[in-house]
């Protein structure tokens, strides 16, 4: 709904934010808060204007009543007593753009009551005809109520050829909500008396810097999640310490050693929750070791001593004793074979000097003993190394006291001490005893104490569980704090260059808002003693204000408290009319209903010099029952078209236009005609030029009219019919050729209307240089004014 909307306000932003200076990290958490701003798509390419306002049985007006407007630049007056139903027209308006009335707002229920009026009990409907651009194609903006409820209405809006929209697709909320076209007096005053917080908000919206508000509240809050965890972090990491203070487990001190310091060692308390660190005690490590304990197998050693005593009895049977015996004698016995095979001749024994015979038979008996004692001697030794390897396995199963029970005095250390000592016994039978014996008892006593210290350990890592979920999650939140530290410093960063721009940025834009309230308080107030100053907003969260400065004769003092209510209400137009004719507002008009009250008569001529200064270039409307605004407006010769609304007997309201342009020009003509006091030559210098005057209003708005179809902007045209001073020209741009030569105008002027209409703009144009034709009565020359004004008018 712009011509030419603002450059993104986030691309300038972001242009600065690249030479602010700032570290890398911060210019990127900043950038961050300032999303895209999806551009807001509009279907028309100029102002919206009002071209008629209808109710029925809506408030003061029964039966249908329609308002109709001139959609385009100029000031329209709606006069009438009060209770007349002007009033209700502006409201009409309002409730069906807007969807509320301010005069609701923050009211109680009884006020909203009297929506509906008395004397119509047909279905309540208000509506308004809207031309985009100034077109000849209007839409029709329509509410209706279908039941008892205020809220029990719908809005719709109607194109022509009968198809409907939703009224979002055509006027924005939010254009709606920064650049209210509507000033009720109930709300001239709220602006005044209202919150500042409320100013300040609507002032702070039509300078388009919403994104960056939105984008320090975002960092605010994003600051606050982030100091609350790193807060949060130490009130937890507090009340761990007072948890692990009450504990006697040695991994309760390491980790408060771990936490205790002014910067908590996490690498610590990492190494601390994964085991990683030796945190027992003496006691808490004799029990972790007694729990360990594994005593000897009762049948792995019942298995032991099984074997033991069999291969002892093996060896005993085996004769241990002849073994060697034995053997010498195989050596001796296999030395004498060896001689018989040597000397097979000689059968005499060289030991016993012949009295023994070595012959064939002695050789069969001492081979067939060699292999017996041979089988009996590998027997001994097998039962002896049998014997050998059963003692050592025996001894295999005995286990040195460990280093933790050396110089212990306990009951199970000597134990311990039998138990080793079974090593050094020699016997195997004695061995055997003494391990069976012994080990039975070593069992009993391991299994009974790694229970024991089993339990105990149990319990007291039964109270460490708690200690470490506690001290996980503490942990946790540590981390989160470590990570947030340096977030929260970005932030802080980021938000004191956010706040420097934003100041640079609402000054550079508030500047011409406070140039033009200046402007409208001087019209307003041009003998007033109090001088309107800048205009700046201040504050922050609910401190949030509007600062005016104001001097009373040159001297400074507070704006709300040396002002007069009639000041206080030109304050808030001079507030109001900038917001509302904002260069990016889409609404070409602004409809105003009764600013007169509390004003003087010289504050209600600035009134009507402010309203002419904005209706060249909005449609203003005006409702008043205040008689002052149409007496300086025909006083000040402001154009303005004057409506009257009439209220007869059950609600039927009547609008009857007294005065347009056109109509003003000519009654002032023909009171100068009708005038028999005014000297005839004054008469005839000045009549000429009323006329002219009127006819210059008529042919006035089909130039703009025409101007605007063929694609000229509002400054264009008013632009081109300020540089339109003759007649000729001015009836040229409504109808002809601007090209044309004032000569060529007249004859298609006679062409059109006839020869007198030539005749007539020519008198007109002669204007005070030439005196009328003495045959040419003065109240002639009104109505053929009037004829031809009235025939241009409705071409």
């Amino acid at each position: 709904m712009r011509d030419q909307p603002h450059p993104s306000l986030r691309d300038l932003v972001l242009g600065r934010l690249a030479a602010s200076g700032l570290a890398p990290a911060t210019r990127e958490l900043v950038a961050g808060l300032l999303p895209e701003v999806r551009t807001r798509s509009g279907g028309r390419a100029g102002p919206v204007y009002l071209r008629s306002i209808s109710a029925a049985g809506w408030r003061g007006i029964g039966p249908a009543a329609t308002l109709d407007l001139e959609p385009g630049p100029g000031l329209t007056v709606i006069a009438g007593r009060n209770g007349s139903g002007k009033s209700s027209f502006a409201e009409a308006a309002e409730i069906v753009l807007t969807g509320d009335n301010f005069r609701w707002q923050d009211r109680t229920q009884i006020w909203k009551q009297g929506w509906r009026n008395l004397h119509d009990h047909t279905a309540p409907q208000v509506s308004v005809q809207l031309c985009p651009d100034g077109g000849s194609v209007p839409l029709t903006v329509r509410r209706s109520w279908h039941g008892n409820g205020l809220e029990d209405s719908r809005t719709v809006v109607h194109r022509p050829g009968g198809s409907e929209q939703d009224p979002g697709e055509v006027i924005d909320a939010e254009d709606l909500t920064t650049y209210r076209p509507f000033l009720s007096y109930s709300e001239l005053g709220a602006m005044i008396n209202g919150r500042m917080s409320a100013l300040h908000d609507a002032l702070a919206q039509i300078l388009g810097l919403d994104l960056l508000a939105d984008a320090d509240t975002e960092a605010r809050a994003r600051a606050k999640k982030l100091t609350d965890t790193v807060t949060g972090a130490g009130d937890l990491v507090r009340a761990v310490l007072a948890e692990l203070s009450e504990s006697d487990d040695p991994r309760a001190a390491e980790a408060a050693a771990a936490l205790g310091g002014r910067q908590p060692d996490l690498d610590r308390l990492r190494a601390l929750l994964k085991g990683r660190i030796a945190t027992d005690g003496a006691e808490l490590a004799r029990l972790r070791r007694l729990a360990g304990l594994e005593g000897p197998d009762p049948r792995e050693v019942a298995d032991a001593v099984t074997r033991l005593r069999e291969a002892a009895a093996v060896a005993e049977d085996a004769r241990f004793g002849t073994a060697e015996d034995a053997r010498q004698l195989i050596e001796l016995l296999e030395r004498a074979l060896d001689h018989r095979r040597r000397h097979p001749r000689s059968a005499d024994c060289p030991v016993c000097g012949g009295e023994g015979r070595l012959d064939e038979g002695w050789s069969t008996r001492a081979r067939d003993q060699v292999e017996r004692l041979q089988r009996e001697a590998a027997e001994a030794q097998s039962a002896r190394t049998g014997l050998a390897a059963a003692v050592r396995d025996v001894r295999d199963l005995v286990q040195p006291v460990p280093a933790w029970l050396h110089g212990d005095a306990s009951p199970f250390a000597s134990l311990w001490q039998d138990w080793a000592g079974c090593r050094d016994v020699t016997g195997p039978r004695e061995l055997a005893d003494r391990v069976e014996r012994v080990a039975a008892a070593m069992a009993d006593a391991c299994r009974q104490l790694s229970e024991e210290a089993a339990d105990r350990i149990a319990e007291q890592d039964g109270r460490w569980q708690p200690l470490a979920l506690r001290l996980t999650e503490c942990l946790r939140e540590l981390e989160r704090a470590e990570a947030a530290r340096p977030l929260v410093k970005q932030i802080k960063d980021g938000r004191a260059w956010l706040r420097k721009v934003t100041d640079e940025l609402r000054e550079e834009r508030l500047r011409p808002f406070a140039d033009q309230s200046q402007t409208i308080w001087k019209l307003l107030c041009e003998r007033s003693s109090v001088s309107l100053g800048s205009i700046s907003l201040a504050g922050t969260a609910n401190q949030r204000k509007v600062v005016l400065d104001a001097s009373v004769d040159t001297i400074d003092a507070p704006a709300f408290g040396v002002m007069s209510q009639g000041e206080l209400h030109s304050l808030a137009l001079s507030l109001f009319l900038p917001r509302a004719t904002h260069p990016d507002s889409p609404f070409g008009f602004l409809v105003i209903d009764d600013p007169v009250q509390s004003m003087d008569p010289e504050k209600v001529e600035g009134l009507a010099r402010v309203l002419q200064l904005h209706s060249r270039s909005r449609q203003v409307v005006v409702f008043t029952h205040d008689t002052r605004l149409q007496q300086a407006i025909r006083q000040l010769r402001v154009p303005a078209t004057i409506m009257q609304v009439s209220r007869q007997t059950d609600s039927v309201v009547r609008v009857t236009r007294t005065d347009d342009p056109v109509s003003l020009a000519l009654g002032e003509a023909r009171a100068v005609a009708s005038d028999r006091n005014l000297p005839q030559d004054v008469a005839d210098r000045v009549l000429p030029q009323m006329c002219r005057g009127a006819l210059e209003a008529a042919y006035l708005e089909p130039a703009r009219r025409r101007l605007r179809a063929d694609g000229h902007s509002h400054d264009e045209v008013e632009a081109r019919i300020g540089r339109t001073y003759k007649l000729t020209e001015l009836a040229a741009l409504a109808f002809y050729d601007s090209a044309m030569a004032p000569a060529e105008v007249l004859a298609a002027v006679a062409q059109d209307h006839g020869p007198w209409a030539r005749v007539l703009i020519e008198r007109c144009n002669a204007g005070a240089h030439q005196a009328p034709a003495a045959s040419r009565a003065p109240l002639d020359l009104v109505r053929e004014t009037e004829r031809l004004a009235r025939a241009v008018q409705h071409r």
